[in-house]
């Protein structure tokens, strides 16, 4: 399913003052450590998590116990689709606002449970984590922890997917080809849950794809603006995809360019990717 371009300027929802401001993680967008006893790889670092603000958006590092922010939806609205949100910075830093608590906000008021992941820093300065080796664990451990609590959260473990953006999305790609990989260290029973999410949403990805795909790889949607020289690559991977018999769907938002997100600012042209996304969710199944 791939609807070309998607160039017109479509609105689907509003955007109030209330995107304008960072969304709060209070008691009712509960916390949860990934493991409890200490994350594998981060034994004996202690330091806590930096965050400032550039403008309304804020930015986390020095990630060193990850987690996951719970956005469920509100009673008798839950579809049973989840999806852990992994926000983008470079592996360097983590901009949680725009990429993270404003979508699981917004699915959440849709009927899907939002899960913003706060994975561990390959590339910030001084760091010893690696990306196959640390942020891949953390987002598996994400994806075994939801289904793991499936129940608890009203959702269904057979539609657990991820979205990310920039290196979220390249960390989401990862997730969607390295399902099968052995869990380097289990602790508990969460870890002998499967690791292979329903479908990946990669939102200005930064590369031409990571690989191999098969027809074991979960569906795909693909979205980047047209001006993002970063995401250039969007529609060879699209391509990639198709031509290993990966349903997917790409759209492309001329003279848009790199981390859109959700923002107010965002040109009504883009604006609606996330109203496309849930569109295609419906469409493929997820929430029937």
């Amino acid at each position: 399913m791939w609807r070309e371009l998607s160039f017109l300027p479509i609105l689907p929802f509003v955007l109030t003052s209330t995107w304008a401001q960072p969304v709060p993680t209070d008691a009712s967008h509960p916390v949860i450590v990934l493991w409890p006893g200490g994350a594998p790889g981060s034994e004996g670092k202690t330091g806590e998590e930096k965050s400032r603000f550039e403008g309304q958006d804020q930015v986390v590092s020095n990630v060193h116990r990850p987690s996951l922010t719970v956005y469920l939806p509100p009673a008798g609205k839950a579809t049973g689709a989840a999806v852990i949100v992994a926000p983008g910075g470079s592996y360097r830093e983590l901009w949680v606002t725009h990429e993270g608590y404003r979508v699981a906000e917004w699915l959440s008021q849709r009927g899907i449970a939002g899960f913003v992941l706060k994975y561990r820093l390959p590339r910030e300065q001084g760091s010893t984590y690696t990306l196959e080796g640390d942020s891949l664990a953390d987002i598996q451990r994400a994806i075994r922890t939801v289904r793991a609590r499936a129940a608890e959260w009203r959702v269904n473990p057979e539609r657990v997917g991820v979205l990310g953006f920039s290196a979220g999305a390249s960390l989401a790609g990862l997730a969607a080809t390295h399902f099968g990989d052995p869990v380097r260290k289990a602790v508990d029973g969460i870890d002998r849950q499967s690791a292979r999410p329903a479908f990946q949403a990669l939102i200005y990805f930064p590369g031409s794809g990571a690989g191999p795909y098969s027809k074991e790889t979960p569906e795909a949607f693909l979205a980047c603006g047209g001006d993002d020289r970063i995401a250039e690559g969007t529609p060879d991977l699209y391509k990639a995809l198709k031509s290993a018999g990966v349903p997917a769907e790409l759209h492309i938002y001329a003279g848009v360019g790199h981390g859109f997100g959700i923002r107010a600012s965002n040109p009504p042209a883009v604006a609606g990717w996330i109203e496309r996304f849930r569109e295609w969710l419906n469409a493929r199944g997820y929430l029937k």
